[in-house]
């Protein structure tokens, strides 16, 4: 079960139907205190709450310091949801134990992606783990298979591995020394013209949603739709 924090009717209304035919149980909440009214009732806690920051009395900082100091809720992941996506409301969100961030507005596909990278970070299963999409490009997972625009595309199991982790984590920026430890399980810097080589023919194969793929300079790529 998901809850959603969200004064919007139709909003919370479009996370809840989105989460619903991904797979996942869910239901809104106008506020803090209907959230917390659950809370108090429920025998079985969420596996996550989507909260958002501008809501209606207590806003959602002041809730998620809530959550975070009593020990029943305190290991319930929390993505937070705002309109102002402002550095520094992310860095306390962050820092208050946010375990992720969206930025109004948002696609439904990005948060179905980053639901589903929160609860495997939690080690809870999910229903859609086998099959990632964004936008116009799916990966089913189990069979290794990539379809852009529903045809298939052909990658190699490195291109396919690179993709499979940019969208499991849409909008972080992973640095080319990252990109190498996790696909190719090795950290020699020298080696990070690997990544490059591998990201440019990925980025041609699914043209023209390669530039999905941006590269952030300095640092390194990241998948935003």
């Amino acid at each position: 079960m998901i809850f959603c924090v969200e004064d919007d009717v139709s909003i919370r209304d479009l996370m809840i139907y989105a989460l619903g035919t991904s797979g996942h149980e869910a239901r809104g909440f106008n506020d803090g205190i209907e959230l917390f009214e659950a809370l108090s009732q429920e025998n079985d806690l969420p596996e996550l709450i989507m909260l958002d920051i501008m809501l209606p009395g207590e806003d959602g900082m002041e809730i998620l310091k809530k959550l975070k100091a009593n020990p029943q809720t305190s290991d319930i992941p929390v993505i937070m949801a705002t309109a102002k996506g402002t550095e520094f409301d992310k860095v306390i969100g962050l820092d208050t134990g946010a375990d992720d961030y969206l930025t109004k507005p948002f696609g439904m596909m990005e948060m179905i992606a980053r639901v589903n990278a929160v609860l495997r970070r939690f080690g809870k299963p999910t229903d859609t783990d086998d099959v990632i999409e964004i936008g116009e490009i799916s990966i089913n997972v189990d069979t290794h298979m990539v379809t852009v625009d529903g045809e298939n595309v052909a990658l190699t199991l490195k291109e396919f591995e690179l993709l499979q982790l940019l969208m499991r984590h849409p909008e972080h920026v992973f640095s080319r020394g990252k990109l190498l430890s996790d696909v190719w399980g090795i950290s020699y810097a020298g080696e990070t013209r690997t990544v490059d080589v591998h990201i440019g023919t990925l980025r041609t194969k699914l043209e023209p949603y390669g530039k999905y793929i941006e590269t952030v300079r300095g640092v390194g790529y990241r998948f935003r739709y």
